[in-house]
């Protein structure tokens, strides 16, 4: 957690403090402009934010908002610290493919991971062992996990499945026999690979018994995926977190299988129709975000390009922090036959109706043609497919307004559809554009 010295230490101690106060309580109405007016000032320092004025509720109402495009275009430019005077330095690419540079303080490394943890302490346990199933090192969000357990006290291990050379399926399966993980933190991609990889080999009952709890992250995961996973598993599914390597944490999994916004590391405000509102009790757009606890690049008023559910209501964990269903963002969608989909729709009839293992969806460059293609799930009863097939066009019908031109099961799909991790774009590795049938 790079608390190396008592600066580290006080800064630490005052997250815990600050953090726990605001846990299970409503966020108090002049927190958010305490924490504002600090990111503010440190933005200012930034060639980007530089000619900003004092700040002030107004003047924050009057800065426009900024894209994903505007700091991918020139990262730098909002930066504060170069990478010589960073404690950690990722570049990440998301679904774009464009690499963005993250440096990071260890300012921002101890608040985010303390937030993290202070969340997940309802969900982890004092005598959990944690595996950290990610397609790489490279992928920021296991710096995240590891700091997580360590800040908790939690033995933990790496097992990456693609590290060429160091570790493989095998190696991660010998691993295993010792370390008996109860908790992993997987990207769901990986979770179906290891799923079938179980299944092949007859090791599922084995490998599964001690697993209570699997939190995905990483890429998208839906809620009939996870529920699928919990099935197969006799574990409890999560989606662990959302968030990015540009924004740290913005949301983290309660026991309940819901997602709180992290209201107490940052002010969210909701692109609607009308326009920028501040967040409501209930309503969706794409979320904008101000992280609170940015130091090495701070942030004002960030559309994160993601479409989104937002509910206040209540959840039975009693956190009264809003839920968001993340829906995926509006440049991912397709359409086939004048209906619109995205990867929530299309898992949830996919993982929703059959036990297939992945999907690929097929159509025509001008949407005239689509074609659902299901991977047979090991040892599946293939008497059993029609039926299924059934199911996915019926759901499609009702909630998608689609009927495929055609829908069928295929043994194995390429790897690419569930390569897991950050760099798994859903338009790139379930969707491929085919010439008239």
């Amino acid at each position: 957690m790079l608390v190396r010295d008592r600066a580290g230490l006080e800064m630490m101690r005052c997250a815990q403090e600050e953090l726990r106060s605001l846990r299970g309580n409503p966020v108090p109405e002049d927190f958010h402009g305490g924490k504002l007016a600090a990111v503010w000032d440190r933005a200012r320092k930034s060639p980007a934010f530089q000619g900003l004025p004092d700040f002030s509720w107004e003047e924050f109402g009057r800065l426009p908002v900024m894209t994903k495009d505007q700091l991918k275009a020139d990262p730098w430019n909002f930066a504060v610290t170069g990478v010589s005077g960073a404690a950690k330095y990722y570049e990440t690419t998301g679904t774009t493919g464009r690499v963005t540079p993250t440096p990071r303080l260890a300012e921002d490394v101890i608040w985010n991971t303390v937030s993290v943890a202070e969340a997940w302490r309802t969900i982890l346990h004092d005598d959990d062992r944690v595996a950290v199933l990610l397609p790489s090192d490279v992928v920021p969000v296991a710096d995240l996990i590891v700091s997580v357990c360590e800040y908790l006290g939690l033995p933990h291990s790496r097992l990456y499945p693609f590290a060429t050379g160091i570790s493989d399926w095998d190696r991660l399966l010998a691993f295993w026999e010792n370390l008996r993980p109860t908790t992993l933190f997987v990207s769901p991609g990986v979770m179906l690979q290891l799923t079938r990889l179980l299944k092949q080999r007859d090791l599922m009952e084995r490998h599964s018994g001690a697993v209570r709890n699997i939190m995905l992250l990483g890429e998208v995961s839906t809620p009939a995926l996870r529920a699928r996973l919990g099935q197969w598993w006799g574990a409890d599914a999560h989606d662990a977190s959302y968030g990015s390597t540009e924004t740290g944490t913005l949301a983290a999994a309660c026991p309940r299988g819901s997602l709180h916004l992290l209201t107490g590391t940052n002010y969210f405000e909701l692109a609607t129709d009308e326009g920028l509102v501040p967040l409501p009790a209930k309503g969706s757009g794409r979320l904008v975000v101000t992280p609170l606890n940015l130091y090495a690049r701070p942030m004002l008023r960030l559309d994160t390009g993601d479409d989104v559910n937002i509910d206040a209501a209540g959840c039975e964990c009693q956190d009264p922090a809003p839920v968001i269903v993340v829906c995926g963002r509006s440049s991912e969608t397709i359409r086939i036959h004048g209906a619109q989909l995205n990867i929530l729709g299309v898992e949830n009839a996919v993982y929703g109706a059959t036990e297939a293992t992945g999907y690929l969806v097929e159509l025509e460059a001008t949407g005239d043609f689509g074609r659902l293609l299901l991977e047979r799930g090991i040892g599946a009863d293939r008497s059993a497919e029609p039926a299924a097939i059934e199911a996915v066009q019926r759901y499609s019908e009702k909630e998608l307004g689609l009927h495929w031109d055609a829908v069928a099961f295929v043994n194995s799909l390429p790897s690419t559809t569930k390569s897991g991790g950050s760099q798994k774009s859903w338009k790139r590795s379930n969707i491929r554009v085919v010439e008239q049938a």
